[in-house]
């Protein structure tokens, strides 16, 4: 509407200002990628430790067998890309299940042919049988990290996905999968059709989704406070001394 957008570049100036000041109170940032760490030392001029969130692996094994479609997971939302995907899955008449809401459905619906279904919201329950079994797991858009991905391979399942974001740290191609360079449906429809997923060994993929367990999180988490905990007291040992050896 016309009244928030004259009232929104003031807003934005003073939330620009209080979250500048609010990061030079940060002692030391923690990026969850990459793709998060350059946009710190941009936007903050600061450096950041690289720990990737968390990720429940554990609740998802590898099956003796895949079958006939592929899946996608996530809130349906305009950046997430879903639309490209779908008009790429037209075009191949390939099966492919969308599972998750959200505010872009109705328009996502209307896009798209008879070979693609809209499971709506499934149970977390759920997640592990039916990414288990896709034949690989699409991932179109651009994310800081991006979880599903993950979960997809902990169940032993190859990821197909957009060359940019966390998925340049998460997927490797020939190994769990594959990326494509362009965000275009054509684009997708050539990364799925070279696609060779019987090539992959799912309990591969899996060990490689194990990197980013919950517990690793835990352990690399709670080394980076040790260290910078260690750090600051040998900085207040040491203060005192420095300041007598200033004075002489």
């Amino acid at each position: 509407g016309r009244l928030v957008r004259a009232a929104m570049p003031l807003f934005l100036t003073n939330l620009r200002m209080w979250d500048r000041l609010a990061a030079d109170r940060v002692d030391h940032f923690v990026a969850i990628s990459q793709t998060v760490r350059q946009r710190i030392a941009k936007i903050y001029r600061r450096d950041s430790t690289i720990i990737y969130p968390p990720v429940d692996t554990s609740r998802f094994a590898p099956v003796a067998r895949s079958d006939d479609y592929y899946l996608i997971v996530g809130r349906l939302v305009p950046y997430r890309r879903i639309d490209i995907l779908i008009e790429a899955f037209n075009k191949m008449q390939r099966p492919l299940l969308i599972a998750g809401d959200g505010r872009d459905r109705e328009r996502l619906q209307a896009l798209a042919g008879p070979t693609i279904e809209f499971l709506g919201y499934v149970p977390d329950q759920d997640l592990p049988d039916i990414m288990s079994r896709c034949r690989a797991f699409m991932w179109p858009g651009e994310e800081d990290f991006g979880i599903s991905p993950i979960q997809a391979m902990a169940a032993g399942r190859p990821v197909i996905a957009y060359a940019a974001g966390g998925a340049l740290e998460t997927v490797i191609p020939g190994r769990t999968g594959a990326l494509f360079y362009e965000q275009s449906a054509g684009a997708i429809v050539d990364a799925v059709e070279q696609f060779d997923e019987s090539a992959m060994d799912p309990y591969a993929i899996s060990t490689c989704a194990a990197q980013f367990d919950t517990g690793e999180f835990k352990r690399k988490m709670q080394q980076f406070v040790d260290k910078k905990l260690e750090q600051r007291k040998r900085e207040l040992q040491s203060g005192p001394q420095q300041a007598l050896t200033a004075d002489s």
